[in-house]
């Protein structure tokens, strides 16, 4: 059997015939959609014959497997949020474990000294720091120290040098460095655990 493919089908050549596959047409319209369903929605209250011709269609729509849900889009839903930003919500549970980095934001400091603040930032600094030392490699963007008159040439990164001030005119642009900025140069998060929820950032303590 040979098949020839053309702008408008297929044709089919078999022993002693020949006929023509036609291409899938495209989806109707809204109205006409509506047209359709009333017209067939009256042929089959009032037509037993055209009900019966459906009937098998309907039967073997619903004879076919159905998607089973799942947690993870694979049904092709979209994924879950605590899905798409794992490696955030994994993140944030590092900082809370190493440096209590949730309880020291959920804190109201504004009954507290400016000592015991600055005690209990010093905590979370520690603990922090230690971490994000340990999983990223961060490296400033621009190696001049903050203060310095730097020179922005053109065709810039604006993902890695943003502007601020009075920027009228075109590069190059000269200006003075407030802050060098951070980028990851190499990055050692491990992947979060498969098992774990990753809606807990941390889990209740309770000692026995």
């Amino acid at each position: 059997m040979r098949e020839c493919t053309l702008a408008l089908g297929s044709i089919e050549r078999a022993p002693g015939r020949a006929y023509c596959k036609r291409m899938p047409e495209p989806s109707p319209r809204f109205f006409p959609r509506l047209w359709m369903a009333l017209v067939c929605f009256f042929r089959i209250v009032f037509r037993p014959s055209f009900a019966a011709a459906v009937l098998p269609i309907y039967r073997e729509r619903q004879a076919l497997p159905r998607a089973t849900p799942g947690p993870d889009g694979a049904d092709g839903r979209s994924p879950l949020p605590e899905k798409i930003h794992a490696s955030g919500l994994f993140l944030l549970s590092m900082l809370q474990r190493e440096g209590r980095f949730i309880d020291f934001l959920q804190e109201d400091v504004s009954g507290h000294t400016d000592a015991d603040v600055g005690a209990a930032a010093r905590v979370v600094h520690a603990g922090c720091r230690r971490m994000v030392r340990e999983y990223l490699s961060l490296q400033p963007v621009l190696p001049e120290p903050e203060g310095a008159s730097v020179t922005i040439s053109g065709g810039f990164d604006a993902s890695r040098i943003r502007l601020t001030g009075n920027v009228a005119g075109q590069p190059p642009f000269h200006g003075s460095l407030r802050h060098h900025g951070w980028v990851a140069q190499e990055v050692r998060l491990p992947s979060p655990p498969v098992a774990m929820d990753l809606k807990v950032i941390a889990p209740a303590e309770v000692e026995l």
